[in-house]
């Protein structure tokens, strides 16, 4: 993973954040690092400058439940034109089909076929058509009682996007679930862009069949090409965010990939990993640009 890299205080600042970062958690990370200037960006967040490296920065953190990263001071807010988002346990807490096989009584058998697709282990077209077969019969109506009664955005995500819009970035949801509920995400948070899957519905009950291309890891990837070459933007200017196998692609094209309370293989490949943090604390990893001067509001953990 990136964040480990070895550029220095020169180049780079060391972001610590997390749901709480003590005093004495800083004192001995500026100890560990030698920094001398010591920058707050928020509600538990804080950039370290004149950083340098450290072997035991991520053991400390760990210990901590700090999330931590080297940002490159090029790397500014204001360069960012497009963000690419996961939408289960990534924007929102849940794993909508998982939810849904509740209502069919499958909810253990469909949640293990999950776990297992996002830790790499299953072909993810062959593993959604599974899930979704235990679906049939499951009624309609049961897509609104999941929306209504168990999906949740995940912390800092309505901020997240509030301040994406503020800045004038476009923004996409991609994901290998379902057109109800990235359709409702769109509008709720005015989501510029979505892709997903969509299920056959007869006589007011889920037939157990998706409608069309299964969208999964390449389609993902596709799909975030295609805007980028819409737009005119080079990987510079793309942040792509995650959870699972099937967003590696996706997130390989961006010029900065986020691993949200992840997978340990997607930890691996991103550049940065948040495990601790609220989802808004992405902006952390960009130096602010003069676009990005207005402070943040309080994240809606």
């Amino acid at each position: 993973m990136s964040l480990t890299a070895s550029s220095g205080a020169t180049d780079a600042a060391l972001i610590v954040q997390g749901t709480e970062v003590e005093t004495r958690a800083l004192k001995m990370l500026a100890s560990l690092t030698g920094s001398r200037s010591i920058m707050g960006l928020g509600r538990g967040a804080f950039r370290m400058l004149e950083a340098r490296p450290h072997d035991h920065i991520a053991g400390f953190c760990a210990g901590e439940r700090i999330d931590w990263a080297w940002v490159p001071q090029a790397r500014r807010l204001d360069g960012l034109k497009l963000a690419a988002f996961d939408m289960d346990s990534t924007l929102i807490t849940i794993e909508c089909i998982d939810e849904l096989a509740d209502f069919a009584g499958r909810k253990a058998e469909v949640s293990a076929i999950t776990a297992a697709a996002m830790r790499g282990e299953l072909d993810y077209p062959q593993s959604l058509r599974q899930r979704v077969a235990l679906l049939a019969g499951v009624p309609a109506s049961a897509l609104q009682s999941v929306h209504d009664e168990r999906l949740h955005l995940s912390p800092g995500a309505e901020s997240l996007l509030r301040r994406l819009r503020q800045l004038g970035v476009k923004t996409l949801l991609v994901s290998g679930g379902f057109t109800f509920f990235t359709d409702r995400l769109r509008d709720r948070l005015q989501i510029d862009f979505t892709r997903s899957n969509t299920l056959a519905i007869e006589d007011g009950k889920l037939t157990g069949e998706v409608i069309g291309q299964i969208v999964d890891a390449d389609e993902k990837a596709a799909e975030l090409a295609r805007r980028m070459d819409a737009l005119g933007l080079s990987a510079a200017q793309v942040l792509a965010v995650g959870d699972g196998a099937n967003d590696l692609k996706m997130m390989a094209l961006a010029g900065v990939s986020v691993a949200w309370r992840a997978k340990p293989a997607v930890q691996q490949a991103a550049t940065h990993a948040l495990n601790h943090s609220a989802l808004d604390a992405v902006l952390n990893l960009y130096t602010p640009g003069s676009a990005a001067a207005a402070p943040d509001p309080p994240t809606d953990c």
